[in-house]
C-alpha cells in the first residue's frame, strides 16, 4: 500500500500535522472513584468537571515548548536492521483555535516534522510525554503528504510520563493489514507492540500500564477480613469459569489461592479511558451508589420507619407516586450528581422518588395477570430461557445417586382440562407446550440457601401456546429438599391457576417463587455470566495477539469498550462477597458459584441466536422462512426482532471478512488470528479447551460466525437482558429477587393470614423494603444509557478507523439497514394482532430498537457491555 513512493518527498520538506488530545482534568472521572464519604466524592466530581472549563487555556499551554515530543517512522524506507527509519524529534507548536471536528474537551495543536525524501512515507510515530501529568491522545493527522494526501492516526490512548514506560509509545497509521501484508519496515514495530501488551506475566500491575493478561476469579472474597467472606476460586478448578484480567495483587494471608482486594482494581489503562459525560461517569455513579448512597438511605429509612415491610401494593407504588421523605442532610449529600438530582426530586420537599417503571405506567395491575406472567418469558428482561416441552413428565439431568428422583410430579390430569381438547401428547406433538425450568440449577444448593433467612423452591412452569398466539401458564411445580436428605429426592407440590379466593392468592405466590428464580438466573447467568464474563477473555486475547492494524481487531474493538472496566467494578461492589447481588438476590453467598456450575454447560457456538433458538426447540430450520428459521411461537418478540439484528450483523461481518480474506487459506495463514484463537480457547476459556465444539478457525465461514456471535453477545444480547431491568424489575412486585417465606399450608396461621390479608402476606414473602431500595437504586443506574453511548452502526473516529473505502461504505450500509430495521420493529409494535408485543401492561417490546436517547429509555443497542 505504501510501495513505489520513496523519493517523492523533497529533501528538507516539512510535513504539517495536527495533534488532538484531551487534558486529564477534562475527563478523568476514574480518579474520583476511590471510596470516600458521599459528600466528598460528589463534591469532588462537580468541582473537577466544572473546574476544567475555567483552567483550559492555562493547562493547555503546558503542552507547548518541549513537553511532548514526536518522531515519525517510515513504512517504506528501512534502516540497516530492516526497521522503518525514524525521523527527527519534534515538539508541539501553537494551539489550534478553530477546528470544526473538535469535540467537547478536545484541544488541537500544530506540529511540523522534518522529513527528507529518503525517509519514504510515514506509517507510524513515537510519542513521549515529559510532563508529570498524563493526557489522552486522540489522533494525529498529517496533511499534504506527497502521493498520499492525508495520513490519519487514530490513537485514543492515555500517555503517561515517558520514564514510566519500558518501550516508547508507538501509534500506527489507520491502514489495515493482515500480518503477511504488513510493509516490511513496520513488521518489527508491529510485533514488538504486541509483546509490550502481553507483558511477562509477573508482578503487580501499575496504573499506567497497558498489559493484558489472564487470571482466575479469586478476588471475590475477603477471607482476611472475616471467614464468612471467603469464597471459592472460580476457574482452573472444579468450578470452571471464563478468565478475567490479571492484576497481580498479593494473595490473602488466610487463603494463598485468593487474591487480596483493594479499592481500585488495575485495568489496562486504555480500558478505562474516561469520556466526557461518559459511561465511565455512570460506572462512577454505580460505585458511589453501592458504597455510599445506599447506606445513607438505609440509615435515613431506619430512623423514619419502625416497620421494615411494605404493608400494601399501594405502599409500594408510593415509591413512585409520593416518594419517601428524607432528612435534609441526606439529600444535600446526594443531590449534586445529575442522576440523583433526578431521583431525589424535591418539589419543595426532601423526597426520594423513583421514576415509575414502564410496566406500571399504563396499567398498574396488569403484572398480576397470567398472560403478562407468561409474556415476559418471551418479551421481558430474560426472554431466552423458555424451552419447548419435548417429553412428559419433564425429567432432570441431576445425578439420582446424589439427589434421588427429580422427575416432575406434574400430572396429565392437571394440564389437559386447559389444553383445548388436546391430550398432553398431542400438544407436545403440535409444538404447543413449553417449560420455564428452574429446577436443576437450584436443587443442589437449595438446602443451603434455605438454611439462611431466604426460603425458596426449585420451580418448573408449564406453558401452553393458545390459538390466539399468547401463552398461558397451566401449572407450577414447587420443589424443596427432602427433610431426610437430598438422596430421597425433593418434596414437590403442584399449583394450578385460580382467579378467586385464597386459591388466587396462592397462585400469585406460586408465580412469585418462579419469578424470584428467574430474576436470579437472569442476573447471574443471562446477564453477568453469558455477556459480561464470557466476553472478557475475547477482549484480552484480542489485545494480546491482534495488532491494532489487524482487520479483526478493528472489527471487534467497538464491541469491547468499557467491558473490562464495568467487570472490574462488578467484582468490587456487585458480585463480590456480600456485595449488592449476594445481599439482594436469592442465591446469596452461592451466587457466583452457582453461575460457575451453569458455565459447565456453556457452548460458544450456541450463543449464536439461531443456534440458541433451535437448541431450545422454539424454532426449526426452514429455508422458505425469513432468516432460514421458522419460529414455533410465531409472535415471539425477542426472537423475531433478534433475528433481524442478527442477520444484519452477520451480513456486515461477512462483507468485511470477505474484503480482507480472499480465501479460506488466508485464514489459516494469518499468524496473529491463529495465535488469538488458540489462546482464547486454551487460556481465556481454558476450562473448556477440550470441548469438541470449538471451531478450528480454518475457514472464512468459521471466522464470520464466531465474530457475529461475539458481536451479537456484546451488543444485542446484552441490550436485551440489561436495559429492561428497571422498566420491568423497578416494580418489585413484578420481578421480586428474594423469597423469605415458604408457601402457606392449609390450616396454618400463615394460611389464615393469607386469606385475610393477601397483599400483606405477599409482601412479607418477597423482597423486603430495604433490599427493594437497594435493587431499585442499582438497576436504575444499570438500565441507563450514557450521553456519549455509541450504538450498533456507530463507531469512534468517524471514517478514520480505516483508510479502506470499501469497509467504510459497508459499515455505512450496516447503519442504514439498522435504521430500516428499527422502523420495521416500530410497525410490529403498532400491529394489534401481535398481542405478545405489548401485553396486558400495554408496554411495547422496544429493547432491540437499535437507537436510543440518553437515560432510562428501555431501548437501544450499544456496541458494547459498558454498564
Amino acid at each position: 500500500m505504501f510501495s513505489g513512493v520513496t523519493g517523492l518527498i523533497n529533501r528538507g520538506q516539512k510535513l504539517k500535522g495536527t495533534l488532538v488530545l484531551m487534558h486529564k482534568n477534562a475527563i478523568d472521572i476514574n480518579a474520583l472513584t476511590s471510596a470516600q464519604s458521599a459528600s466528598g466524592i460528589f463534591g469532588g466530581a462537580i468541582s473537577i468537571v466544572g473546574g476544567a472549563v475555567g483552567t483550559t487555556v492555562d493547562t493547555l499551554t503546558s503542552f507547548l515548548g518541549r513537553s511532548v515530543a514526536l518522531k515519525l517512522i517510515s513504512a517504506t524506507s528501512a534502516d540497516a536492521g530492516g526497521k522503518g527509519k525514524v525521523g527527527k524529534q519534534t515538539f508541539l507548536e501553537g494551539l489550534v483555535t478553530s477546528l470544526p471536528t473538535l469535540r467537547d474537551g478536545q484541544s488541537a495543536f500544530d506540529i511540523h516534522f522534518e522529513w527528507d525524501s529518503d525517509m519514504g512515507i510515514p506509517g507510524a510515530f513515537y510519542i513521549e510525554n515529559f510532563m508529570q501529568v498524563e493526557f489522552f491522545l486522540v489522533s494525529l493527522t498529517l496533511e499534504d503528504v506527497p502521493n498520499q494526501g492525508t495520513i490519519h492516526f487514530d490513537c485514543n490512548s492515555w500517555i503517561y510520563n515517558a520514564k514510566l514506560y519500558k518501550t516508547t509509545r508507538i501509534f500506527f497509521a489507520n491502514k489495515t493489514y493482515l500480518p503477511s501484508q504488513t510493509p516490511a519496515p513496520l513488521v518489527t514495530y508491529r510485533e514488538d507492540e504486541l509483546k509490550t501488551l502481553r507483558g511477562d506475566g509477573t508482578g503487580e500491575r501499575k496504573e499506567h500500564e497497558r498489559i493484558y493478561d489472564y487470571d482466575v476469579y479469586n478476588d471475590l472474597g475477603d477471607p482476611d477480613s472475616n471467614a464468612r467472606l471467603a469464597r471459592p476460586v472460580l476457574g482452573g478448578s472444579t468450578l470452571p469459569y471464563p478468565r478475567r484480567g490479571r492484576t497481580g495483587r498479593k494473595p490473602t494471608k488466610k487463603d494463598p489461592k485468593s487474591e487480596s482486594r483493594s479499592d481500585t482494581v488495575y485495568l489496562p489503562r486504555d480500558e478505562s479511558f474516561g469520556h466526557l459525560k461518559s459511561s465511565d461517569f455512570l460506572v462512577y455513579i454505580l460505585k458511589s451508589a453501592a458504597q455510599n448512597v445506599i447506606p445513607q438511605l438505609q440509615s435515613a429509612l431506619r430512623l423514619q420507619f419502625n416497620d421494615p415491610e411494605f404493608t400494601s401494593f399501594d405502599d409500594v407504588r408510593g415509591l413512585y407516586d409520593g416518594g419517601i421523605k428524607l432528612p435534609t442532610d441526606v439529600l444535600s449529600k446526594l443531590s449534586p450528581i445529575p442522576l440523583f438530582t433526578e431521583l431525589f426530586r424535591t418539589d419543595g420537599e426532601q423526597v426520594l422518588k423513583f421514576p415509575p417503571p414502564k410496566v406500571i405506567q399504563v396499567n398498574q395491575s396488569g403484572w398480576m395477570t397470567d398472560e403478562e406472567f407468561a409474556r415476559e418469558m418471551i418479551a421481558g428482561v430474560n426472554p431466552h430461557i423458555i424451552k419447548r416441552l419435548q417429553e412428559f413428565p419433564p425429567k432432570s439431568k441431576l445425578d439420582s445417586q446424589l439427589y434421588g428422583d427429580n422427575t416432575s410430579t406434574i400430572a396429565r390430569e392437571q394440564l389437559e382440562p386447559n389444553l383445548g381438547g388436546l391430550t398432553v401428547e398431542q400438544a407436545i406433538q403440535n409444538n404447543r407446550l413449553f417449560i420455564l425450568d428452574h429446577h436443576d440449577t437450584l436443587i443442589p444448593y437449595l438446602r443451603r440457601i434455605n438454611a439462611t433467612d431466604t426460603k425458596a423452591y426449585a420451580t418448573r412452569t408449564i406453558i401452553f401456546l393458545q390459538d390466539n398466539g399468547t401463552l398461558k401458564p397451566l401449572a407450577i411445580e414447587l420443589s424443596k429438599p427432602h427433610p431426610q436428605g437430598d438422596n430421597f429426592g425433593p418434596i414437590s407440590n403442584v399449583y394450578l391457576p385460580a382467579e378467586q379466593g385464597v386459591e388466587a392468592s396462592i397462585w400469585l405466590l406460586a408465580k412469585a417463587y418462579v419469578i424470584v428464580n428467574d430474576s436470579c438466573y437472569h442476573q447471574l447467568v443471562s446477564h453477568w455470566l453469558n455477556t459480561h464474563a464470557v466476553v472478557e477473555p475475547f477482549v484480552i486475547a484480542t489485545n494480546r495477539h491482534l495488532s491494532v492494524v489487524h482487520p479483526i481487531h478493528k472489527l471487534l474493538l467497538p464491541h469491547y469498550r468499557d467491558t473490562m472496566n464495568i467487570n472490574a467494578l462488578a467484582r468490587n461492589v456487585l458480585v463480590n462477597a456480600e456485595g449488592i447481588i449476594e445481599s439482594t438476590f436469592l442465591w446469596g453467598n452461592y451466587a457466583l458459584e452457582m453461575s460457575a456450575v451453569v458455565y459447565k454447560d456453556w457452548v460458544f457456538p450456541e450463543q449464536a441466536l439461531p443456534a440458541d433458538l433451535i437448541k431450545r426447540g422454539v424454532a426449526v430450520e426452514d429455508s422458505s422462512s425469513t432468516h432460514g428459521l421458522r419460529l414455533l411461537i410465531e409472535d415471539y418478540p425477542y426472537a423475531a426482532d433478534g433475528l433481524e439484528i442478527w442477520s444484519c450483523i452477520k451480513s456486515w461481518v461477512q462483507e468485511y471478512v470477505f474484503f480482507y480474506y480472499k480465501s479460506d487459506a488466508a485464514i489459516a495463514q494469518d499468524t496473529e488470528l491463529q495465535a488469538f484463537w488458540k489462546e482464547l480457547v486454551e487460556v481465556g476459556h481454558g476450562d473448556k479447551k477440550n470441548e469438541p465444539w470449538w471451531v478450528k478457525m480454518q475457514t472464512r465461514e468459521e471466522l464470520i460466525e464466531s465474530c457475529t456471535t461475539l458481536i451479537w453477545t456484546a451488543s444485542a444480547l446484552h441490550a436485551a437482558v440489561n436495559f429492561g431491568q428497571y422498566p420491568y424489575g423497578g416494580y418489585i412486585l413484578n420481578r421480586p429477587t428474594l423469597s423469605r417465606r415458604f408457601m402457606p399450608e392449609i390450616g396454618s396461621p400463615e394460611y389464615d393470614e393469607l386469606s385475610k390479608s393477601p397483599q400483606k402476606v405477599f409482601l412479607k414473602t418477597i423482597t423486603g423494603k430495604n433490599d427493594a431500595l437497594k435493587d431499585l437504586t442499582i438497576i436504575e443506574v444499570l438500565s441507563r444509557h450514557a450521553s456519549d453511548e455509541l450504538y450498533l452502526g456507530q463507531r469512534e473516529g468517524g471514517e478514520f478507523w480505516t483508510s479502506d473505502s470499501e469497509p467504510i461504505a459497508a459499515f455505512k450500509r450496516f447503519g442504514q439497514r439498522l435504521a430500516e430495521i428499527e422502523q420495521k420493529l416500530i410497525q410490529r409494535n403498532n400491529d394489534e394482532t401481535l398481542r405478545n408485543r405489548y401485553g396486558p401492561v400495554k408496554m411495547p417490546y422496544t429493547l432491540l430498537y437499535p437507537s436510543s436517547e440518553e437515560g432510562l429509555t428501555c431501548r437501544g443497542i450499544p456496541n458494547s457491555i459498558s454498564i
